[in-house]
């Protein structure tokens, strides 16, 4: 009895994030309320806050979802045990833009973030989140490229940090414009290619390299 409460319990949970990428996806992040997501879900409002504290909260469990399968790729790109730590890392560029550009769920949840989202007072909190978590992902990419250089992968004065900004602009660009001009670019048939050519150029433009490049301002 305990364990099929526990799986209505998750049921219940899952169709709330069902529900709330629905109705975010249709109607914007700032016009839809609390009623609004438990009527799409078809449970009392008392049940979503059972399980998440507010509308940022669900909001963030939400994106959080579709980030999961990157982890384990993550994980590996900045294990010093990793013997191909670039590779990894290509890999999750490449994935990110593919399986959004594949995955209908995935391209709802950044079309949501990027385009359906103001950030007003209450989802100040959610705002606060992204920052931290786009700062954790730049500092994880970079733990990547040092992992790669010191695999002999990447040259040895590259300016990781730099390099490592580079790559998020890239990607986050990349998702922008797949969602707003959708039809520009075929990133189900071109991520790698794209990916693997960004970092060609990082591996060797003469500009990335540490007091190579221009003097900083």
């Amino acid at each position: 009895m305990v364990r099929r409460t526990k799986e209505e319990a998750l049921e219940t949970r899952a169709g709330i994030l069902d529900a709330a990428e629905r109705v975010f996806f249709e109607k914007g992040v700032s016009r839809t309320s609390l009623a609004d997501i438990a009527q799409a879900a078809g449970v009392t409002r008392g049940a979503i806050y059972w399980h998440f504290a507010n509308k940022g909260d669900l909001f963030t469990e939400m994106f959080d979802r579709v980030l999961l399968p990157l982890d384990e790729l993550k994980a590996a790109s900045i294990n010093p045990e990793e013997a191909d730590p670039l590779g990894r890392l290509i890999e999750i560029c490449t994935v990110c833009l593919r399986d959004t550009a594949l995955d209908p769920r995935r391209r709802r949840v950044f079309d949501i973030l990027f385009l359906k989202c103001e950030f007003v007072e209450e989802m100040g909190p959610v705002m606060v989140r992204h920052q931290t978590n786009m700062r954790e992902g730049l500092g994880k990419i970079e733990a990547g490229l040092r992992n790669a250089i010191s695999k002999g992968q990447m040259p040895a004065d590259l300016d990781a940090k730099l390099a490592a900004t580079m790559i998020h602009a890239f990607v986050g660009g990349s998702l922008r414009d797949m969602l707003i001009l959708p039809d520009a670019t075929n990133f189900e048939l071109h991520a790698q290619q794209m990916v693997e050519g960004l970092f060609d150029a990082l591996r060797l433009s003469p500009a990335l390299r540490i007091g190579g490049g221009h003097a900083q301002l």
